[in-house]
């Protein structure tokens, strides 16, 4: 779907409000990002009419794909990635950060901005600091339960600062939740399950496991699932399981005629229907993915990404404490483990009806019009 955004046009009282959203690299930045974007394009009875959204981005992020398909303008930044250690690396980039915040300076003063708004990562750090050189107000969302350091920075001086999850440590936080696109906080899974279940070829009666680890896949997930197929199919569960396009090697035996089948994909560009198939998760925990299955009322068993800051576990701790799924840890999972937890849970309807509703209680699906709301009013100061 496309979005005419307005031609730029004379600054001054009048003029459609320009909004500059900051959050390329990664699809966890990016899917709230343009979840934003498309709410602000619905407010066509903001001052001056329909806001006028631009992209910031990199050159090697997936926004260079995403963004210009969805029907954003997306201009494009130098990076500035930051060293986790200290390395020899970590000496250049004051001057990457001088280099990148004065091309930001100059396009933000092209683009007449009236808002800032980032939502961490390589992009949004010079976005910030061009910003407040420019004085653009600034809002900051915070997908993680742990911020990174570039909202660290922005939060600073920030006009408002929005976060996905309650408690989120940054000076003057809000929670508003996770921008998600109106296909998944309107999914009506029962409605779409046997269409969906048809789609990926499913069995329309059986308990369905969808597993995935992201748009890579993960290899733990991949071997304990294939591990697994055995039990799961004999006990009547139908799997989908999106291995990862480079995971070519993970494979499962086709299961004999009038059995429970256990379908592998690399992708799935469909993620509604998959969704709308599944009656429970097997899956990571990122920002996204905590926030989407919440937002569609599906059951998860989270498995964190055991390395980098435990953000991962974090983002998960609150959907599970209010009763919307387990958490297992990566070093425990194992075709034993999902034969002794994941097989009683999918074949129980009860229990799953119930891990259910509290996952849909906790979600936050107006999050996109919310933090709308907030950029306007930070637009308008």
């Amino acid at each position: 779907m496309t979005h005419p955004q307005p031609a730029p046009g004379p600054t001054g009282p009048g003029r459609p409000l320009s909004v500059v959203l900051a959050g390329g690299g990664t699809g966890g930045h990016i899917e709230p990002m343009l979840a934003l974007a498309d709410a602000l394009t619905r407010r066509t009875g903001a001052p001056g009419g329909t806001p006028r959204v631009t992209c910031l981005g990199t050159a090697r992020g997936m926004e260079t794909r995403l963004v210009p398909a969805r029907g954003y303008d997306l201009r494009l930044i130098p990076p500035v990635p930051l060293p986790r250690r200290p390395t020899p690396d970590l000496l250049r980039v004051p001057g990457r950060v001088r280099r990148s915040v004065a091309e930001t300076r100059a396009l933000l003063r092209e683009l007449d901005a009236d808002v800032v708004v980032g939502f961490g990562g390589y992009v949004a750090l010079p976005a910030y600091l061009a910003a407040w050189r420019n004085s653009v107000p600034v809002v900051v969302h915070e997908q993680n339960a742990l911020p990174g350091l570039a909202n660290r920075v922005g939060a600073r001086f920030a006009a408002r600062v929005a976060v996905t999850v309650p408690g989120t440590p940054l000076r003057g936080a809000e929670h508003v939740g996770m921008p998600l696109r109106p296909q998944l906080t309107s999914l009506d899974r029962a409605g779409l399950r046997a269409e969906a279940r048809t789609h990926f070829g499913l069995g329309a009666a059986r308990p369905t496991l969808l597993v995935f680890g992201g748009s890579q896949g993960a290899a733990s997930l991949n071997r304990a699932a294939v591990g697994a197929a055995d039990a799961l199919t004999a006990a009547g569960v139908a799997v989908l399981h999106a291995r990862g396009p480079k995971n070519t090697d993970v494979t499962v035996p086709a299961r004999a005629p009038g059995k429970a089948p256990y379908v592998v994909v690399d992708y799935l560009e469909r993620m509604d229907l998959a969704y709308a198939a599944a009656d429970l998760a097997l899956c990571r925990s990122g920002a996204v993915t905590v926030a989407e299955l919440s937002a569609v009322g599906l059951p998860g068993v989270f498995v964190p990404l055991p390395i980098g800051n435990g953000e991962q576990r974090r983002n998960a701790q609150p959907l599970v404490a209010a009763g919307g799924g387990l958490l297992v840890e990566d070093a425990e999972l194992s075709p034993s483990w999902i034969a002794e937890h994941v097989v009683p849970l999918v074949t129980d309807p009860a229990a799953l009806a119930g891990y259910a509703a509290h996952a849909k209680a906790a979600g936050s699906p107006d999050a996109d019009e919310r933090l709308a709301d907030i950029v306007l009013q930070a637009a308008q100061r």
